[in-house]
């Protein structure tokens, strides 16, 4: 499926749209999806992710290399022989309803985050206890030395974030939280919220940044803006026209086939702000059939043309997106050669059927959640879909928005009472730089991603790269990882795509990562 032909249509359309009457005074921001999750615990949406980068705040940031970095700590002093970790929280930080953060709030946020995260088995195993020394002191105590523990206390997705000890301890990590308190930034202006339509945020002018350069989610979070407001505009080349006119002043992911009509435009910037781009991937239900089938699964895999995938979701130019991918990001230090020959072969229609003929797959019904309100995950899942369609699956395709997406695929319920069999998903690029991060790849069962799968090879390559005693080793294990994700597919790479945003010239100072933050930026 040609990508031009794809999406012709409403590139054609791009200047042609009517204006939106926006105020001029804040940034405003169109975001690549509608926000309908504020909890960063309850769901790894990208879209919830931004949102909680700027109310939030967290222990540890990560800089533009992705190297762990103290955030609302000081720092932290080991002794015990690794076995006790000791973290003193930075003077001045306080909650949004002007209380201060005191070290037992961070205490409830971070069990309820390991309650929900598939990153809190691993750290079970090595924790005994986190305690509260006093008010600005958290105490770790360790089974066993635990060196990558700010890593884990940095990643994006689920975020580690701090709440209040009264929301943290009260509300399930299984059900959102309905009350927005951090100590990030900025303040999120919950009367101004309608979901599918705006956001807006203040500067919280309590905030205290650290005293050093901001880099990506580490460093000192100065803000120079007043006010932000998001504007949610499914239509691509609306949000486009908007950009053109002025009456927004960022896009986070504007459509590829604009980004040529986009830098024709007289204050108009483009150009790479994500580093590391996003890793797509196609996500199966491992509880219910028939992609609880493992041989459906790897015939599902063998149906897909990377390239073909890559081609419809950012066209032609090779700089945006990189094939064959396995289980971990392209070029990357742990990325290796097992099982790369099926993802570097393309499989004929006649080989993939009989993959199915042995899985004895018999026609039953698979749930594909297609979300067209996003325009990487539209493209991709428009392709697999037909895909699939050609190899005899019988796919049931609904499509929705991507909030429901995220509302939905939480359900373990069976495809007749509204369950679901695969949705698309894009996951930060970082994170798959090796197996420490990759939330979607753990293999523990109830305690995984949504889908679910378990698989005890892959996890246990997982615990032993964890505990590794030397690179050799790692290696070792990182080979054995992707040996194993072959086999029982957790999940489906697509490829890596590095999408370009695009500014107004007059905004200045966009801290560059792999997530769109708000901190830095002038709006001249």
């Amino acid at each position: 499926m040609k990508r031009r032909a794809f999406l012709a249509a409403t590139a054609a359309t791009a200047l042609a749209r009517p204006a939106l009457a926006v105020a001029a005074k804040p940034l405003v921001f169109v975001p690549q999806a509608n926000l309908t999750s504020l909890d960063p615990v309850w769901t790894t949406a990208t879209v919830t992710r931004n949102f909680a980068l700027m109310v939030y705040d967290m222990l540890y940031g990560r800089d533009e290399a992705f190297v762990p970095r103290p955030q609302m700590v000081e720092g932290h002093v080991i002794d015990d022989d690794g076995k006790r970790w000791t973290m003193k929280l930075r003077d001045g930080l306080m909650w949004h309803d002007g209380t201060p953060v005191l070290a037992r709030d961070c205490v409830a946020s971070l069990h309820r985050w390991m309650r929900r995260d598939s990153s809190g088995a691993t750290i079970n195993l090595r924790v005994d206890a986190i305690e509260a020394a006093d008010d600005r002191t958290l105490l770790w105590r360790l089974r066993k030395p635990f060196p990558l523990l700010p890593h884990f206390l940095s990643k994006v997705q689920p975020q580690p974030v701090m709440m209040p000890e009264r929301i943290a301890a009260s509300v399930d990590p299984f059900k959102q939280v309905t009350e927005i308190v951090g100590s990030g930034p900025f303040r999120f202006l919950d009367r101004e919220y309608v979901s599918g339509s705006f956001v807006a945020f203040e500067k919280f002018d309590r905030y205290q940044p650290r005293n050093e350069p901001a880099s990506y989610t580490a460093g000192g979070h100065q803000v120079l803006l007043e006010r932000v407001e998001w504007h949610v505009i499914p239509d691509s080349a609306t949000a486009a026209n908007a950009l053109t006119s002025g009456e927004v002043d960022w896009l986070e992911l504007p459509q590829p086939d604009l980004i040529p009509m986009l830098k024709r435009q007289p204050g108009v910037t483009t150009g790479p702000l994500d580093l590391y781009g996003t890793v797509a991937i196609l996500r199966p239900n491992h509880l219910n059939e028939p992609t609880s089938n493992v041989g459906v699964r790897r015939a599902m895999f063998a149906a897909i043309d990377q390239r073909e995938v890559m081609l419809a979701t950012m066209g032609e130019d090779p700089a945006t997106w990189r094939v064959p991918m396995g289980y971990f990001l392209p070029s990357s230090k742990c990325a290796n050669d097992a099982g790369m020959d099926f993802v570097r072969r393309r499989h004929s229609v006649d080989e993939v059927k009989r993959m199915l003929d042995q899985a004895k797959y018999g026609g039953e019904k698979i749930v594909f959640l297609h979300p067209t309100d996003q325009i990487a995950y539209n493209a991709f899942s428009t392709v697999v879909v037909d895909a699939f369609h050609k190899v005899g699956l019988n796919v049931d395709e609904q499509m929705t928005d991507w909030g429901t997406v995220v509302q939905r695929r939480p359900s373990k319920e069976k495809l007749d009472k509204g369950g679901w069999s695969m949705f698309p998903a894009g996951a930060p690029g970082p994170e798959y730089v090796d197996p420490l991060l990759a939330n979607t790849l753990r293999s523990n069962g109830s305690k995984a991603w949504f889908g679910w799968p378990d698989d005890p090879a892959l996890e246990a390559a997982y615990e032993a790269w964890i505990d590794a005693p030397d690179d050799a080793e790692r290696r070792r294990q990182e080979i054995a990882f992707q040996a194993a994700a072959f086999a029982s597919v957790p999940s489906i790479p697509l490829g890596q795509y590095l999408p370009h945003a695009a500014w107004r010239s007059n905004v200045t100072g966009l801290v560059k990562g792999s997530a769109p933050v708000f901190w830095g930026a002038r709006k001249g």
